[in-house]
């Protein structure tokens, strides 16, 4: 493989104008594409296998003409200090607003605070309801602004009027999470190589990988059924990998100059080596985002195939866009005391050149050097830990394990959910709603059961209802039964089912069961089936679903990171402890989003305004990210320390090489992710802002815990055993040549003495080729 990415890089350095022209043109077919694609689907929330997807299905079959997930709004009436919602006054202005929304467009049915049970028992609060027969989406503006100027003609009247449902949900407010991440990844990158056209590079080829990726998922979004949420994750993922690919190769390419190779063969070797790297790291990234297919959640599916599409174009971006960047401006990405003179420096083995990265290159030895008369701080800082870690192992690898340990302590508390209203800002009307009916109607009133009763087969379908009815409220923890709603055929009715306790508390969960598990004596009894599903019921399942599947999960993504590693670096060990590492690295940062979002410690310093449970599918999302993001930094690390080893280094040796090329470079790639990942939680959803925090703290934990300590003590302690694979394995593992020993041999054959009467060729390009012998 480093061969072919070898040649793959010197001919992009050739060919960079036809390689420039031609991602032009696929950003110019996608972009027509999309902005000729007709509007998106509507987020998938069907949820295939469980019992409350089942019973909506069964609704939208028996009640045609409505959707069992239809918009709806509930308005919510609190009449004034001292005053009662029945009152003539106050009776008139709601009256006032049930009539006129009646006849709005798109209207299915209103129901009348004073028609039903819509009154409190104090009689200070009152709700009505408004049924769509369209979905969210579908409503028309005109559908919305009626409601909205009824509700201004209620607040007119003194009374105080919020609006919950999703008929006028409200917008979250969107942040400056890619702005933010930009910028501070722009200043990692100038601060890392001094140059700007250094660090420009890796943004602007970022950016072009991002661009595309967004358009196509826009232009392919009706065809293949990708919603508008798809793009949240690809976009974040795009940016962050992005940045990350393109600086692996970069700082290669520096690395080859720093060692007297010409622009052409640096590029070739730059992409040989590093792109090996971003080869094999973006491949994991990419299987474990698409694994989240096999999870059966169509959102989840969505959003881990278009990520996973973003990622495979940032690694292609980064292996030709890359390379022919750098031919076009081929000493614009050094550093500037090496642009201004040829960097050469006196050695102790002779003249030799001082490298961008301060390392000197001389015919005797490489040692670290000054550059502009400063020793380069993070260089000399990463070889210090390194050699610290080699002397001692044993209490770093402690430390580490105890540290991540007990981060990861209050995973084992995780309860999984959907954040409702309850989760969101009490400046919106949502959140006003649902506080107003908790007060006067009780914790469990904003989160019904929906009971679909199937009396097809009964031979009197109301008096099996009614006993089914009665048995569900005669059930511990059921505040109060809905009188049934019939369709057409008489043979199917809905009833709604209060529970004591809100949504998210775990006695609701505990009701859902107990209904359940009680069903067949009062299927029984009534001769009749029913199923219970509504937002609260369906949360339960999909939790549950995917909590099911969690472990499953994690064990075909710790199987393939060891299989995948083993055929990387040969050996057995090295996966065995990258496995291992990564286990620790997830486990932490899920404790770290319970401790926040779940049990309040520190949520004010993040935004995070009302604790619960944790969005049901963060978990599994987490496991799959991670560990691509996981294996980005193990390949190029230990990459580095395996070539240092196969080219004859010591094992302790190998490792404090694989630092003094690594580190930095890994050190500036997580910085860059953190920040994309933590710019996301400036956003008002409570989702995004979970995801950015998790995939924040993830990074944080595994490059700078589990890489730069865990990775190097375990090596150190393992020694010559870390690379030690049996020879049947040996013999049936294919060579994949990531270090690029293939290109080392080549190195070393073109280097040798030539006749001195035969001058150095020399490139169209100024490129000499033969390469200067360090």
């Amino acid at each position: 493989m480093a061969t072919f990415l070898y040649r793959l890089g010197r001919w992009a350095f050739r060919r960079r104008r036809y390689v420039g022209l031609l991602w032009v043109a696929v950003l110019g077919v996608v972009a027509f594409g999309a902005l000729n694609a007709s509007d998106p689907p509507d987020d998938s929330s069907s949820m295939p296998g469980i019992e409350a997807q089942k019973a909506f299905d069964l609704i939208n079959e028996r009640f045609p003409g409505t959707e069992a997930d239809g918009a709806d709004a509930r308005i919510v009436f609190v009449a004034p200090d001292g005053q009662k919602i029945t009152s003539a006054a106050n009776r008139s202005a709601i009256d006032a607003l049930v009539t006129g929304t009646a006849d709005g467009p798109q209207v299915a049915d209103v129901v009348s605070p004073f028609d039903g049970r819509g009154v409190s028992k104090d009689a200070s609060t009152a709700y009505a309801t408004i049924t769509y027969d369209v979905k969210a989406d579908d409503l028309t503006d005109a559908s919305k602004q009626k409601l909205e100027n009824a509700i201004e003609e209620a607040r007119d009247s003194g009374l105080t009027v919020e609006a919950g449902g999703s008929a006028l949900e409200t917008e979250a407010a969107s942040g400056m999470g890619e702005v933010i991440g930009i910028a501070l990844a722009a200043v990692v990158l100038v601060i890392t190589f001094g140059s700007l056209a250094a660090a420009g590079l890796p943004l602007l080829t970022a950016l072009l990988g991002v661009g595309v990726s967004m358009a196509s998922i826009i232009a392919l979004g009706s065809v293949l059924g990708l919603s508008s949420t798809t793009g949240e994750l690809a976009m974040m993922l795009g940016l962050a990998v992005g940045i990350d690919y393109s600086l692996f190769v970069v700082s290669r390419y520096r690395e080859e100059r720093a060692k007297g190779h010409g622009p052409q063969e640096a590029t070739g070797l730059a992409v040989g080596t590093a792109g090996s790297a971003v080869v094999f790291a973006g491949l994991t990234v990419v299987i474990a985002l698409a694994g989240l297919s096999v999870i059966g959640v169509p959102m989840l599916t969505q959003m881990g195939l278009g990520a996973a599409g973003a990622v495979l174009t940032g690694v292609l971006i980064a292996l030709t866009v890359v390379p022919a960047l750098l031919g076009c401006w081929p000493n614009a990405v050094l550093a500037r005391q090496v642009r201004k003179g040829d960097g050469r420096v006196s050695t102790a083995g002779g003249r030799g050149r001082l490298g961008s990265s301060g390392v000197r290159v001389g015919r005797g030895r490489i040692r670290l050097g000054r550059a502009g008369g400063s020793v380069v701080g993070a260089q000399s800082l990463g070889i210090r830990w390194a050699r610290f870690v080699v002397r001692r192992p044993v209490p770093v690898l402690i430390a580490s394990v105890v540290g991540l340990g007990a981060l990861a302590v209050p995973a084992m508390d995780l309860r999984m959910g959907m954040p409702g209203d309850e989760a969101k800002s009490t400046a919106t009307t949502e959140r006003r709603a649902y506080d107003a009916l908790a007060d006067g109607f009780g914790p469990g009133f904003n989160g019904p059961l929906t009971v679909v009763v199937d009396a097809e087969g009964a031979d009197d379908p109301e008096a099996a209802v009614s006993e089914i009815s009665g048995r569900l409220a005669g059930t511990k923890g059921v505040v109060s039964v809905s009188p049934a709603r019939f369709n057409k055929a008489q043979d199917t009715a809905v009833l709604s089912v209060t529970p004591s306790t809100a949504p998210a508390d775990e006695r609701t969960k505990d009701l859902v069961h107990t209904i359940r598990e009680e069903r067949p004596a009062t299927e029984s009894a009534a001769g009749a089936t029913f199923e219970v599903t509504g937002t609260t019921a369906l949360n339960i399942d999909v939790a549950q679903k995917l909590q099911d599947a969690l472990v499953p999960y994690l064990a075909v993504v710790v199987g393939l990171a060891f299989l995948l590693l083993m055929l990387v670096f040969r050996s057995v060990l090295v996966p065995l402890k990258a496995a291992l590492g990564y286990l620790l690295s997830v486990l932490a940062s899920l404790g770290a989003i319970v401790m926040v979002f779940q049990q309040g410690h520190g949520a004010g310093l993040f935004g995070v305004e009302q604790t619960g449970p944790i969005m049901s599918m963060m978990p599994i999302m987490l496991v799959g990210i991670v560990f691509g993001l996981a294996m980005d930094y193990e390949v190029f690390l230990v990459s580095r320390m395996r070539e240092a080893y196969v080219h004859g280094e010591r094992p302790g040796e190998a490792v404090v090489t694989g630092f003094r090329h690594s580190a930095r470079v890994v050190t500036a790639a997580a910085l860059i992710m953190m920040a994309v990942f933590a710019g996301f939680m400036t956003g008002g959803e409570s989702m995004v802002k979970m995801v950015g925090f998790g995939l924040a703290s993830a990074v944080l934990f595994d490059a700078f815990v589990i890489r730069m300590a865990f990775v190097p003590a375990v090596l150190a302690l393992l020694g010559r055993a870390a690379w030690w694979l049996p020879r049947p394995l040996d013999r049936l593992l294919p060579r994949v040549d990531v270090e690029g020993e293939a290109l080392a041999h080549r190195t070393a054959a073109l280097a040798a003495p030539a006749p001195s009467s035969t001058p150095t060729p020399a490139s169209s390009d100024g490129d000499q080729q033969d390469p200067v012998r360090v």
